[in-house]
């Protein structure tokens, strides 16, 4: 149970839920977000999640007690949460309240995405929640070529595969899904790769110029936007 599973970050945080909706939503995870308890419950009434990703620092009702609500309306959703370093009491009491695991903040998208794929096996293996199937995403035209996340490959124009890096993939990855819209480096970096970028880092610029000759469409397909970052342009 991975791909297409309902995901629901609760955190008052807005940068980090949107980093959050788009890192997972990369992955192949449906993913909502609320800003507070008030929040979630709304979102709860719309539609059950398999996870819920919650913050325990928030305003109004903090997470535990959202977490101890939940618990007592019988709901059997995951739940990771959220914590501030240093705070152990918290979750134990988490625990103790029955969250399925936490991350301590500050932390890498990566290190929650293995933590949620093994809440959801573990969900899977009790049969506390359906397995999800993943939504077939249609093929991006790139340039003269065709960018199938499928199967994680760029087409030529004649249908054979070219050859991706596991990186090169991944930026590409973040472009079908945000076409039209200007990446800074640094957002390139924290969606595709999960990471900041340290200082003086070219690395982005560099996958890029090795996708473009890929690609085979010079600057045009994805142009570099001065002063700004780098945008995909499908119809160039």
């Amino acid at each position: 149970m991975t791909a297409g599973a309902r995901i629901l970050v609760v955190d008052d945080e807005p940068d980090l839920r949107a980093l959050l909706a788009d890192y997972l939503g990369m992955q192949g995870f449906a993913v909502r977000t609320a800003a507070d308890a008030a929040e979630l419950d709304a979102r709860l009434t719309e539609e059950p999640a398999d996870v819920i990703v919650l913050d325990i620092n928030m305003p109004g009702e903090n997470g535990l007690a959202a977490l101890a609500r939940l618990r007592a309306a019988g709901s059997r959703a995951g739940v990771i949460l959220l914590t501030a370093a240093g705070t152990l009491g918290d979750r134990v009491a988490g625990l103790g309240d029955g969250a399925d695991d936490y991350v301590v903040k500050p932390f890498e998208p990566r290190e929650l995405l293995a933590r949620l794929r093994a809440v959801l096996r573990r969900l899977e293996a009790r049969g506390a929640a359906p397995a999800a199937l993943p939504v077939a995403r249609p093929l991006v035209r790139m340039g003269r070529c065709s960018f199938d996340a499928e199967a994680r490959c760029l087409r030529s124009p004649e249908g054979e595969e070219i050859a991706l890096t596991a990186m090169e993939y991944d930026l590409l990855e973040v472009f079908s899904r945000h076409p039209r819209q200007v990446l800074s480096r640094q957002r390139l970096a924290e969606l595709a790769h999960g990471r900041p970028l340290a200082p003086g880092d070219r690395s982005i610029d560099i996958r890029i110029t090795r996708l473009r000759a890929k690609i085979g469409e010079d600057a045009r397909t994805l142009r570099t936007v001065h002063g700004e970052g780098y945008v995909f342009d499908p119809d160039a």
